[in-house]
């Protein structure tokens, strides 16, 4: 049976990244248009190409083609009233309770066990789908990813850095195994045009 290949890359910078604030429904700091399908030709085979519903998403999901599928289990971890918030402007100590607390969401929004949650469930439905899967989503989603397949305390996603335009590879043969690929990103990924 062919294996299931899962490659996640995470969406191009945004303006809230650069100024540490928590995520909104923002556009890339990439000037995308131009650079649509700069990237369409990574992989030998097309992969099934799916993103988040946010613009983000959908934005760095053109980079590798023109139909992305909108998969809603690859959407951001939802942080309520915080969206569009700078960090170091909220309470230290909600903040602190959030981070501590994996089932707390002071914020109002989603939980990040929830959204792990909301992560298993994807995996498993994926593990029935033999072929290769480019998902561009969230740092928090390649997290969670993270943490389901390398059987990891909740807690530890937070150590976990995803750089913008960051790739993982994953592939399923009856188990998930995260799989190091020595083959860089093609040559004219440099020459992605920064917006003007």
């Amino acid at each position: 049976m062919q294996p299931t290949r899962l490659t996640l890359v995470c969406h191009a910078a945004t303006p809230a990244q650069k100024y540490a604030r928590f995520a909104d429904d923002e556009s890339v700091v990439m000037d995308w248009q131009s650079d649509a399908l700069s990237l369409a030709g990574r992989f030998s085979k097309t992969p099934q190409l799916v993103c988040g519903p946010e613009l983000r998403t959908r934005q760095t999901a053109s980079l590798f083609g023109n139909e992305a599928t909108l998969e809603t289990a690859l959407r951001d971890l939802d942080m309520g009233r915080w969206k569009g918030q700078a960090i170091d402007q909220l309470d230290t100590h909600a903040v602190r309770a959030w981070l501590a607390d994996s089932a707390g969401a002071p914020h109002g929004g989603e939980t990040v066990e929830a959204l792990c949650e909301r992560i298993a469930q994807w995996l498993q439905q994926l593990q029935t789908q033999p072929g290769h899967v480019l998902a561009v989503t969230h740092p928090f989603v390649i997290r969670a990813v993270m943490r389901q397949v390398l059987h990891m305390p909740v807690e530890m996603i937070y150590r976990i850095d995803v750089a913008p335009l960051s790739c993982i590879e994953l592939r399923f043969t009856g188990v998930w195994r995260l799989r190091l690929d020595t083959h860089p990103w093609p040559s004219d990924h440099g020459n992605i045009h920064a917006p003007h």
